[in-house]
């Protein structure tokens, strides 16, 4: 399964070099995952989890960003406007505490600022995926896997978070072999 943002250059298709049929995509606006909250109303991203992990019984689930993200980009350009819009600034809010954890004082419009944020984002939305408790224990239960991973638009790299040294690197068979 592959959570990805719906902007048209990050095709996971293509960037996995996949066949109709072999991978279980979700997109949306900044490859977001909300947490875990049966509240009854509607949850496209967690009813595909939910089917994706219980039906499809999928073992790896990657979370992936992408450099130059539109929806990033509007949460830090939108985030103090008295105006909120019904949908996009809600559903942006789910990396708040992201960007506040990455408030060291620095100027919030710059490109490294919105390049930071876009990775760490990628990485909290692995932590909104074990608040599934369906997840969570096939994770536990080593039937699960889930990956952060980073697509550059510029040069097509594909890196991967790796979560011993807190970096992301470089996607290659060893690490895609890896559980």
């Amino acid at each position: 399964m592959v959570i990805c943002c719906c902007d048209s250059r990050v095709s996971p298709e293509v960037i996995f070099d996949a066949h109709p049929g072999e991978l279980f995509v979700v997109r949306n606006v900044a490859n977001l995952v909300p947490p875990y909250l049966p509240s009854g109303f509607t949850h496209g991203v967690s009813a595909a989890l939910e089917f994706a992990v219980q039906r499809l019984k999928v073992r790896y689930i990657v979370v992936m960003g992408h450099s130059h993200c539109g929806g990033v980009r509007a949460y830090v350009e939108g985030r103090d406007r008295t105006h909120a819009g019904d949908f996009i600034d809600k559903w942006m809010a789910l990396i708040a505490p992201v960007a506040k954890a990455l408030d060291d004082g620095s100027d919030k419009n710059t490109a490294d600022y919105l390049h930071r944020l876009e990775r760490a984002s990628v990485v909290a939305m692995l932590a909104n995926l074990t608040s599934f408790p369906w997840i969570r224990d096939r994770v536990e239960q080593h039937e699960l896997h889930l990956v952060a991973a980073y697509f550059d638009v510029g040069t097509g790299e594909l890196t991967v978070y790796d979560s011993t040294t807190g970096a992301f690197v470089p996607f290659s068979a060893t690490s895609a072999a890896a559980p």
